[in-house]
């Protein structure tokens, strides 16, 4: 089977969303996914529903360090650290669990706010095993990234309620 690189990527909700309702398809044909987020904790929905899916392992997230300009330099330093080896062992796991698609919600901005390094995940891309399909969300990605990937979807911004005061909804948002 042929694989493919996904990029879902823009200033509108969803991205993790269509990451999501493709790790559900995988599962739902037997394929085995692997799913890591990167500044989410897993107090969201969708953790708790993607658990009770056969096929899908969903890599804890069990440090939370705030929004990216409100840390200290300290809390940056410790944050590259701790999410250098949640990529580290995500992309061991991915090769060593024999994965079909793996997802890498939020991965554009950990790397955008130099938490991990791209060159990680682009070294990565390029000798994936054969069959492993990859899926990175987030805002902005780099143009050598967009290069590798093989369909790139931004999601845009026409309204949301946010911008109407109304805070983020458990179970629509997270």
């Amino acid at each position: 089977m042929d694989s493919c690189v996904h990029i879902y990527c823009g200033e509108g909700k969803g991205k993790t969303t269509a990451a999501v309702g493709l790790a559900v398809r995988a599962a739902g044909c037997g394929r085995k996914v692997l799913l890591t987020r990167f500044l989410k904790t897993d107090h969201s929905g969708e953790v708790a529903a993607l658990g009770l899916i056969p096929g899908i392992s969903v890599t804890p997230c069990e440090k939370s360090f705030g929004f990216f300009f409100r840390m200290t330099d300290e809390q940056k330093k410790e944050a590259a650290v701790y999410y250098t080896e949640l990529l580290d062992m995500t992309l061991r796991k991915a090769v060593d669990g024999a994965f079909d698609l793996l997802v890498l919600d939020e991965i554009m901005a950990v790397m955008n706010y130099g938490l991990v390094r791209e060159e990680t995940v682009r070294d990565f891309i390029t000798g994936r095993p054969s069959g492993l399909e990859v899926v990175m969300t987030g805002r902005g990605p780099s143009e050598e990234l967009i290069s590798l990937a093989d369909y790139v979807s931004e999601i845009q911004k026409i309204k949301h309620p946010y911008d109407q005061g109304i805070q983020a909804r458990e179970g629509i948002e997270y």
